[in-house]
Protein backbone atom coordinates (compact mmCIF):
# COMPACT_ATOMS: atom_id res chain seq x y z
CA UNK A 1 0.00 0.00 0.00
CA UNK A 2 0.98 4.01 -0.60
CA UNK A 3 2.01 5.65 2.43
CA UNK A 4 0.35 8.98 2.02
CA UNK A 5 3.53 10.30 5.20
CA UNK A 6 3.17 13.46 3.31
CA UNK A 7 -0.20 14.11 4.58
CA UNK A 8 1.11 13.68 8.79
CA UNK A 9 -0.28 10.27 8.91
CA UNK A 10 2.12 7.60 10.71
CA UNK A 11 -0.64 4.57 11.32
CA UNK A 12 -1.86 2.19 8.88
CA UNK A 13 -5.24 1.23 9.32
CA UNK A 14 -6.23 -2.38 9.19
CA UNK A 15 -8.87 -2.11 6.58
CA UNK A 16 -8.13 -4.21 3.63
CA UNK A 17 -7.11 -2.54 0.20
CA UNK A 18 -9.80 -2.99 -2.56
CA UNK A 19 -12.65 -1.75 -0.12
CA UNK A 20 -12.22 1.79 0.21
CA UNK A 21 -14.11 2.72 -3.04
CA UNK A 22 -16.80 0.39 -2.14
CA UNK A 23 -17.46 1.87 1.22
CA UNK A 24 -17.13 5.41 0.10
CA UNK A 25 -19.76 4.40 -3.07
CA UNK A 26 -22.24 2.46 0.16
CA UNK A 27 -22.07 5.67 2.15
CA UNK A 28 -22.80 7.86 -0.57
CA UNK A 29 -25.36 6.20 -2.34
CA UNK A 30 -28.45 8.12 -1.37
CA UNK A 31 -26.93 11.34 -1.92
CA UNK A 32 -25.78 10.25 -5.38
CA UNK A 33 -29.01 9.46 -6.01
CA UNK A 34 -30.70 11.89 -5.11
CA UNK A 35 -28.36 14.24 -6.72
CA UNK A 36 -29.12 12.61 -9.87
CA UNK A 37 -32.91 13.40 -9.40
CA UNK A 38 -32.97 16.86 -8.76
CA UNK A 39 -30.27 17.31 -11.71
CA UNK A 40 -32.67 15.85 -14.25
CA UNK A 41 -35.48 17.18 -12.85
CA UNK A 42 -34.80 20.55 -13.62
CA UNK A 43 -34.17 19.22 -17.53
CA UNK A 44 -30.57 20.83 -17.83
CA UNK A 45 -30.86 19.78 -21.54
CA UNK A 46 -33.77 21.15 -22.38
CA UNK A 47 -32.47 24.35 -23.95
CA UNK A 48 -29.48 25.48 -24.44
CA UNK A 49 -30.00 28.32 -21.63
CA UNK A 50 -30.78 25.23 -19.20
CA UNK A 51 -27.40 23.33 -20.03
CA UNK A 52 -26.06 26.76 -19.19
CA UNK A 53 -27.02 26.47 -15.45
CA UNK A 54 -25.62 23.34 -15.64
CA UNK A 55 -22.28 24.45 -17.02
CA UNK A 56 -22.41 26.66 -13.92
CA UNK A 57 -22.98 24.05 -11.72
CA UNK A 58 -20.00 21.91 -12.94
CA UNK A 59 -17.83 25.19 -13.20
CA UNK A 60 -18.34 25.94 -9.61
CA UNK A 61 -17.88 22.44 -8.42
CA UNK A 62 -14.63 22.17 -10.01
CA UNK A 63 -13.27 25.45 -8.88
CA UNK A 64 -13.72 24.02 -5.99
CA UNK A 65 -11.73 21.20 -6.50
CA UNK A 66 -9.25 22.28 -8.86
CA UNK A 67 -6.42 22.72 -6.31
CA UNK A 68 -6.58 19.70 -5.33
CA UNK A 69 -6.06 18.38 -8.98
CA UNK A 70 -3.36 20.61 -8.98
CA UNK A 71 -1.89 19.11 -5.73
CA UNK A 72 1.27 17.49 -6.92
CA UNK A 73 2.95 16.97 -2.99
CA UNK A 74 0.20 15.67 -1.05
CA UNK A 75 -1.99 13.95 -3.90
CA UNK A 76 0.18 13.71 -6.63
CA UNK A 77 2.30 10.74 -5.61
CA UNK A 78 -0.43 8.74 -5.00
CA UNK A 79 -3.00 9.12 -7.54
CA UNK A 80 -2.17 8.53 -11.34
CA UNK A 81 -2.51 11.78 -13.56
CA UNK A 82 -4.19 14.24 -11.21
CA UNK A 83 -3.27 17.64 -13.35
CA UNK A 84 -4.27 15.43 -16.30
CA UNK A 85 -7.68 14.71 -14.86
CA UNK A 86 -8.70 18.45 -14.67
CA UNK A 87 -11.53 19.52 -16.23
CA UNK A 88 -12.05 23.12 -15.05
CA UNK A 89 -10.35 24.80 -17.66
CA UNK A 90 -12.53 22.64 -20.25
CA UNK A 91 -16.20 24.12 -18.51
CA UNK A 92 -15.05 27.43 -18.93
CA UNK A 93 -14.74 26.77 -23.03
CA UNK A 94 -17.73 25.01 -22.54
CA UNK A 95 -19.66 28.19 -21.10
CA UNK A 96 -17.62 30.44 -23.74
CA UNK A 97 -19.08 28.32 -26.32
CA UNK A 98 -22.51 27.83 -25.13
CA UNK A 99 -23.02 31.38 -23.82
CA UNK A 100 -20.87 33.98 -26.16
CA UNK A 101 -18.91 35.16 -22.99
CA UNK A 102 -15.74 34.08 -20.91
CA UNK A 103 -16.60 33.51 -17.24
CA UNK A 104 -15.89 34.94 -14.41
CA UNK A 105 -13.07 33.81 -12.60
CA UNK A 106 -13.79 30.87 -10.06
CA UNK A 107 -14.46 32.28 -6.67
CA UNK A 108 -15.63 29.15 -4.90
CA UNK A 109 -14.05 30.16 -1.80
CA UNK A 110 -14.01 28.55 1.67
CA UNK A 111 -11.38 26.92 3.52
CA UNK A 112 -8.67 24.53 1.72
CA UNK A 113 -9.78 21.24 1.20
CA UNK A 114 -7.40 18.70 3.60
CA UNK A 115 -5.76 16.28 1.31
CA UNK A 116 -7.45 13.09 2.84
CA UNK A 117 -11.37 15.06 2.83
CA UNK A 118 -9.97 15.54 -0.75
CA UNK A 119 -9.96 12.00 -1.30
CA UNK A 120 -13.46 11.85 -0.66
CA UNK A 121 -14.28 14.86 -3.14
CA UNK A 122 -11.43 13.48 -5.91
CA UNK A 123 -13.99 10.35 -6.06
CA UNK A 124 -16.99 12.37 -6.42
CA UNK A 125 -15.66 14.30 -9.64
CA UNK A 126 -13.91 11.60 -11.30
CA UNK A 127 -16.94 9.77 -10.58
CA UNK A 128 -18.98 12.16 -12.21
CA UNK A 129 -16.73 11.69 -15.51
CA UNK A 130 -17.38 8.14 -15.51
CA UNK A 131 -21.12 9.01 -15.94
CA UNK A 132 -21.07 11.85 -18.06
CA UNK A 133 -21.48 9.07 -21.12
CA UNK A 134 -25.10 9.24 -21.28
CA UNK A 135 -25.16 13.53 -20.86
CA UNK A 136 -23.01 13.96 -23.23
CA UNK A 137 -25.57 11.74 -25.40
CA UNK A 138 -28.09 14.67 -24.41
CA UNK A 139 -26.11 17.56 -25.34
CA UNK A 140 -25.43 15.98 -28.70
CA UNK A 141 -29.40 16.57 -29.10
CA UNK A 142 -28.65 20.31 -28.50
CA UNK A 143 -26.42 20.42 -31.19
CA UNK A 144 -23.11 20.11 -29.04
CA UNK A 145 -20.08 18.36 -29.47
CA UNK A 146 -16.63 17.18 -27.70
CA UNK A 147 -15.08 19.79 -29.13
CA UNK A 148 -18.16 22.45 -28.85
CA UNK A 149 -19.93 23.02 -25.61
CA UNK A 150 -19.59 19.40 -24.01
CA UNK A 151 -15.77 19.02 -24.04
CA UNK A 152 -15.68 18.69 -20.09
CA UNK A 153 -18.01 15.58 -21.25
CA UNK A 154 -15.71 13.29 -23.16
CA UNK A 155 -14.26 10.71 -22.42
CA UNK A 156 -10.49 9.41 -22.19
CA UNK A 157 -9.05 8.62 -25.00
CA UNK A 158 -8.01 4.95 -22.94
CA UNK A 159 -11.72 4.82 -22.63
CA UNK A 160 -13.80 5.91 -19.05
CA UNK A 161 -13.87 2.77 -17.48
CA UNK A 162 -10.38 2.28 -17.20
CA UNK A 163 -9.60 5.71 -16.44
CA UNK A 164 -11.82 5.01 -13.88
CA UNK A 165 -10.55 1.94 -12.76
CA UNK A 166 -6.56 3.68 -12.41
CA UNK A 167 -7.99 5.81 -10.53
CA UNK A 168 -9.57 4.03 -7.75
CA UNK A 169 -6.86 0.98 -7.50
CA UNK A 170 -4.84 4.19 -6.51
CA UNK A 171 -7.20 5.10 -3.88
CA UNK A 172 -7.76 1.82 -2.77
CA UNK A 173 -3.95 1.70 -2.44
CA UNK A 174 -3.35 4.61 -0.32
CA UNK A 175 -2.72 3.66 3.43
CA UNK A 176 -4.73 5.83 6.13
CA UNK A 177 -4.28 6.20 9.60
CA UNK A 178 -6.17 7.35 12.28
CA UNK A 179 -9.81 8.90 11.13
CA UNK A 180 -8.06 9.40 7.68
CA UNK A 181 -11.22 6.66 6.59
CA UNK A 182 -13.50 8.88 8.56
CA UNK A 183 -12.22 11.98 6.56
CA UNK A 184 -12.11 10.94 3.16
CA UNK A 185 -15.59 9.69 4.05
CA UNK A 186 -16.64 12.97 5.08
CA UNK A 187 -15.38 14.71 2.17
CA UNK A 188 -17.08 12.38 -0.23
CA UNK A 189 -20.33 13.35 1.92
CA UNK A 190 -19.43 17.28 1.93
CA UNK A 191 -18.59 17.77 -1.89
CA UNK A 192 -22.63 15.84 -2.45
CA UNK A 193 -23.62 18.45 -0.59
CA UNK A 194 -21.24 21.51 -1.98
CA UNK A 195 -23.01 20.34 -5.50
CA UNK A 196 -26.94 20.06 -4.22
CA UNK A 197 -26.70 23.44 -2.91
CA UNK A 198 -25.01 24.62 -5.97
CA UNK A 199 -27.91 22.76 -7.90
CA UNK A 200 -30.52 24.47 -6.21
CA UNK A 201 -28.87 28.35 -6.57
CA UNK A 202 -28.69 27.80 -10.15
CA UNK A 203 -32.06 26.29 -10.73
CA UNK A 204 -33.95 27.53 -7.86
CA UNK A 205 -35.03 25.24 -5.34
Amino acid sequence: MQDMGRMDVSTFDTVEPGSRVKRLRSATAAAHDQLDRRVMARQPFASLERYALFLEVQYRFHARVDPLYRDGAALGPVLPDLDGRRRLALIAQDLRDVTGRIPDAPTEGGEAIDPLAGLGWLYVAEGSNLGAAILLKEARKLGLSEAHGARHLAGHPDGRGLHWRQFTTALDRIALADDGEARAAAGAAEAFRYVHRLVGEAFGN
